[in-house]
């Protein structure tokens, strides 16, 4: 089902309208140097969009939590010096009062926060009759309904200019990123909302500086409109989050090796080739349906012989055998483990439902 919001194009006056948009800067304001200085080398670099947090949500207490609104006059000199934009998070009505009063030009709301509607609303009702553009994290948890519901909050108390920030979500097994970026969920968000602009944090999602542009070419190859990367003139000294931060002239070779592609098709020749492809893609779509429905209907003749001869349904021993068994003869076939482990469990559980279905006839 898609969601009708009320949406008005971003654009700023006197910038670039271009893909893609571009916001840099430490992941904390630390000191005034650092923020100006910061802000001189990315304005050299043609980013016109700063980001710095102000306020830090840290997990544990005791930890650099941000300077406060010590560090808003920092970001009203980064307007006045170089001519910037300016973004920070915002995680309560306070702080909204307060990037409003320091004229902070693009607020977003943290990944944290949009998991607690409390808090969206929140901050929806202090952002009432304002103009300001709001960028919006996904939670933590990967929740596209939660996240639509952050967007519908703002749209409803008149906030027409959002845009959401694909950062990853948190999983409780070892990733090799920081935050899976479960790519399935923003597409769904585009696919649901398709005006809505996405903006990836490769930054968050790797948590390591060496992975960004694997992350930052993926959402350009799926045509997301943007990037948020975190960028701080001395990374490795940085307060919060160093490995994952990038002097800005790292930042301009990552930018200079972006590849960007085509979003539509107008050559005849590679529609039709893209058009015969797709047909078989669809040709094997509907041989896996069949195959699948056949696989619950034995699942079924299974739950009726254990409900006859009085077995549980679910045979611990016999399903870590097969998970390893098809996972190795997957990854021979050149699928990824993480893939095929997300396809066996989701057949396994349709096939506990049918038998458990059986099982209470």
């Amino acid at each position: 089902m898609s969601i009708k919001l009320k949406l008005e194009k971003f654009k700023f006056n006197g910038f670039p309208d271009e893909r893609p948009l571009i916001m840099a800067g430490p992941c904390s304001a630390e000191t005034e140097e650092q923020v100006l200085e910061t802000a001189r080398q990315l304005k050299e670099l043609g980013v016109f969009i700063y980001r710095a947090g102000i306020w830090k949500p840290r997990t544990r207490p005791n930890t650099f939590e941000g300077v406060g609104k010590e560090g808003l006059p920092w970001l009203k000199k980064v307007q006045s010096e170089y001519g910037m934009l300016t973004a920070t998070e915002v995680a309560n009505a306070h702080h909204v009062f307060e990037a409003l009063k320091y004229g902070v030009d693009i607020i977003w709301i943290g990944a944290r926060t949009t998991a607690n509607p409390f808090a969206v609303q929140e901050i929806a009702d202090a952002l009432e009759g304002t103009d300001i553009p709001v960028l919006i994290k996904n939670p933590v948890n990967p929740d596209v309904e939660l996240w639509i519901g952050a967007f519908e909050r703002l749209n409803q108390s008149g906030i027409k200019k959002l845009a959401a920030i694909h950062r990853g979500f948190s999983a409780y097994h070892k990733s090799f990123y920081r935050n899976s970026p479960q790519w399935q969920i923003p597409i769904e968000l585009k696919r649901r909302i398709p005006e809505l602009p996405v903006i990836t944090d490769p930054s968050h999602i790797c948590g390591n500086r060496e992975l960004l542009f694997e992350i930052s070419q993926k959402a350009m190859d799926l045509n997301f409109e943007g990037l948020i990367i975190e960028s701080h003139i001395t990374p490795d000294k940085a307060i919060s989050d160093a490995y994952q931060q990038i002097t800005p002239e790292t930042l301009k070779g990552l930018l200079n090796r972006l590849v960007l592609r085509n979003p539509n098709i107008e050559n005849a020749i590679i529609m039709h080739t893209l058009e015969d492809l797709r047909n078989e893609i669809d040709k094997y779509d509907s041989k896996l349906l069949e195959i699948l429905a056949d696989r619950m209907k034995v699942a079924e003749k299974i739950g009726r012989y254990k409900k006859e001869n009085n077995i549980t349904i679910l045979q611990s021993g016999r399903w870590d055998e097969l998970l390893k068994e098809r996972t190795n003869k997957a990854v021979k076939k050149g699928l990824s483990e993480e893939f095929i482990l997300k396809v066996l469990r989701a057949i396994h559980q349709e096939s506990i439902n049918h038998q458990t279905k059986v099982m209470n006839e």
